[in-house]
């Protein structure tokens, strides 16, 4: 019987790995590291205290006895310098993975699974081209002759690749899109903010529910992934024959739009969906036009499209522009809207880190830009992979799981006292 080694252990994708590498009764042992507690209880969950940011050697004292046939690499450290963000994600893989060959541990490794996500294709820097395959270009071949911002991912890829070949062993990258979960004491994810956004919004006068994004992607297609799924995907492809060397988009499988989940949003949390949601059609300085709290960000690189303008026979046009009607940092500055929040910390024994550290700012690029953002998973589907999830039903889970935890109040209970 096969065991694990799962790093980042406490956050959202690692903790769903760990869960599900429990329930999973071919492994007998999992080795969860993380620099705090183990996160899952299970007699099968060895815990080791590891710090990444460490030097392979000290790594390596802290894993002496450590060692198993798959390994999922699930940490990762955000830093808004892109080159920043590249020397500290690579530094701490490759370390890693010396830290294993110091040990000995690497010699028993069969498939080494990393994390990394849909920054790969540069959804974060513009406009990209849809459906994103794994097979596309990466932003770092500048046919265009333009220079883009680093993507810590390629370097983590190369390191991880090389690292395969040298030692016989062989590797897997998964791409999730807008992980929808929940890791305790870890907010930075959508579903968080989102939440919040609607629990505050019903207690406000009126109720309405105005959609914060631009019009343009209230009506965007995008795609979205359940931590859980994409943990399912992950002990998929840690032994799939013809999986290895290999890397896969990791989405639920649908195709969604706001334009049919913010009216199911409305209706859970009790609010009423403006009408018209984008006055004067959501243009500023038109007649009609409502300024909430609008924000207009204009980013200085060109659309990623760019590379692709010989192949498709289309220019990219401009540069990346976000627009929200309501500005989800300003938002959440407010006093009536703190005020609002107050009421429910109090009323349902919140958490008010819930509320210090909700990733307002990742709303301000999930509903400002004005492109879609879908992949296809043919590539894993070709080689047997059949998982599927609905992403109105795990974001409606997850709303469940962080009412229980604290985070949102009981949307029942939401509804009757407000």
């Amino acid at each position: 019987m096969p065991s694990a080694i799962v790093t980042g252990a406490t956050g959202i994708t690692g903790s769903a790995v760990v869960h599900h590498l429990c329930k999973d009764p071919e492994y007998r042992k999992i080795y969860s590291l993380s620099r705090s507690s183990p996160g899952d209880k299970s007699p099968k969950i060895q815990h080791a205290t590891v710090d990444l940011q460490s030097s392979a050697e000290g790594m390596a004292k802290e894993l002496q006895g450590v060692e198993a046939e798959y390994v999922f690499f699930c940490a990762y450290l955000a830093r808004d310098d892109p080159a920043e963000a590249t020397r500290v994600n690579a530094a701490m893989l490759k370390n890693f993975i010396q830290a294993l060959e110091k040990t000995g541990a690497i010699g028993r490794l069969k498939r080494f699974v990393l994390t990394a996500g849909f920054k790969h294709y540069g959804v974060h820097l513009g406009q990209c081209k849809q459906p994103l395959q794994e097979d596309d270009p990466l932003l770092e071949a500048k046919t265009s002759g333009d220079s883009w911002p680093q993507i810590f991912y390629y370097e983590q890829e190369r390191i991880l690749s090389a690292a395969a070949a040298k030692k016989g062993w062989e590797w897997v990258v998964t791409l999730p899109e807008d992980v929808l979960g929940y890791a305790r004491g870890n907010f930075m994810n959508e579903a968080s903010a989102l939440g919040l956004y609607c629990a505050v919004s019903k207690v406000l006068p009126g109720s309405e529910l105005p959609y914060p994004g631009c019009k343009a992607n209230y009506f965007a297609f995008n795609c979205w992934t359940s931590a859980n799924l994409h943990a399912k995907f992950c002990l998929w492809a840690a032994t799939a024959p013809k999986a290895g060397n290999n890397i896969f988009n990791v989405m639920n499988g649908d195709t969604e739009s706001f334009q049919n989940l913010w009216p199911r949003l409305a209706q859970r949390f009790g609010c009423k969906v403006p009408n018209p949601m984008f006055p004067g059609g959501g243009v500023p300085d038109s007649p009609g036009f409502k300024n909430y709290e609008a924000t207009t960000v204009r980013m200085s690189n060109p659309h990623p499209l760019k590379e692709h303008e010989d192949t498709i026979g289309v220019k990219a046009e401009g540069s990346p522009t976000l627009f929200l009607q309501v500005d989800p940092e300003k938002w959440a500055k407010r006093s009536d809207v703190n005020e609002a929040w107050g009421k429910l910390r109090d009323k349902y024994g919140l958490d008010q880190k819930a509320w210090e550290k909700a990733t307002w700012d990742f709303l301000t690029f999930v509903l400002g830009r004005d492109w879609s953002c879908v992949g296809t998973m043919s590539k894993a589907r070709k080689l047997g992979w059949t998982g599927y999830a609905d992403t109105w039903e795990e974001l409606e889970e997850t709303f469940e799981v962080l009412e229980r935890e604290g985070v949102l109040p009981p949307v029942e209970k939401l509804k009757k006292d407000f």
